[in-house]
């Protein structure tokens, strides 16, 4: 697998061996990526955390480290004051640093979407050579379509530059918002979000899944991953639902579509620890480990 990694020339010579040993790592040798969303806490404030069906330990903070701690994961993705909170507990994690994230507070009809950089790359460098924490990637969202894009996508450049230059794996959260936009699921924009993550030099490109009416979701979601190329691309999770539906759209994302994996975040950590470790193993079993539905549902129920 190491030899068919194709890397970027943006990856210096002294960092292209620390890039494969990430890369390898983030994707636990399979080129897909299962990345489990832990980033919410701002990006949704407590919405996800507490309430009807939620696990009432979902509440503590600690609980998506509990889970990534004990689940078979590819990468855990959260902001780095977080991280710095709670990684001394959990060392043998896989992190992935999101660095940026903005509150849903503030909604569209009000205010272009702006998700500034919080840190940046040079830091979370400084804190994985200090802490000796397995970060082996960083994060960023790209409002496309918002008035404001132009300077996140200087942003999601420079990031993309500069991580690679460290050999670090990068994903970009691609998502179609603000008040040019009509309709945030539509395939042919979605696709176009992942020719962007493309031209962004970015790894992966964590975008929705598309819905268009009287369509197949699976198939028009190919068109997304043909625009993006060699930048892999992932499936955002949604919200909540039921396992043997979710894993079976994910098993239609990877083998009808053609994606490179998900990112899931509610889907996982709203259940109680012991039912989010094993959904955890089960999309982990789908995404890395090539297992059908049937297989991976029987994980999930404990068989």
């Amino acid at each position: 697998m190491a030899e068919e990694i194709i890397v970027p020339l943006d990856v210096p010579g002294e960092s292209r061996s620390r890039y494969i040993q990430n890369y390898m790592k983030i994707t636990r040798g399979s080129g897909r990526l299962m990345l489990f969303a832990g980033d919410q806490k701002v990006e949704h404030l407590n919405d996800d955390f507490s309430g009807p069906g939620i696990d009432p330990g979902d509440g503590d903070p600690g609980h998506l480290f509990r889970v990534a701690g004990k689940a078979k994961i590819g990468v855990f993705a959260a902001q780095l004051g977080l991280i710095a909170r709670y990684g001394m507990d959990y060392p043998e994690v896989p992190y992935l640093v999101k660095l940026n994230s903005k509150t849903n507070l503030i909604k569209t009809s009000q205010a272009e979407p702006r998700s500034s950089l919080w840190l940046e790359v040079e830091q979370v460098v400084d804190l994985k050579e200090k802490s000796g924490l397995e970060i082996l990637g960083v994060g960023y969202t790209v409002y496309l379509g918002s008035e404001k894009e132009a300077e996140m996508l200087r942003e999601a450049a420079q990031l993309v530059f500069k991580a690679h230059s460290h050999g670090l794996v990068t994903v970009l959260w691609m998502y179609p918002r603000g008040k040019a936009v009509k309709d945030e699921k539509d395939p042919h924009l979605i696709a176009g979000a992942a020719g962007v993550a493309a031209a962004l030099g970015s790894d992966f490109a964590k975008v929705n899944y598309p819905q268009k009416a009287g369509c197949s979701s699976a198939e028009v979601f190919r068109e997304a991953v043909r625009a993006a190329g060699r930048t892999k691309v992932v499936c955002a999770g949604g919200k909540s639902t039921d396992a043997r539906a979710f894993l079976q759209r994910l098993h239609d994302q990877i083998h009808i579509s053609g994606a490179a994996g998900n990112a899931t975040g509610r889907n996982i950590h709203q259940r109680s620890l012991a039912e989010a470790v094993r959904l955890c193993n089960a999309i982990y079993a789908v995404t890395v480990e090539d297992a059908d539905v049937e297989d991976a549902l029987k994980i999930y129920l404990g068989d």
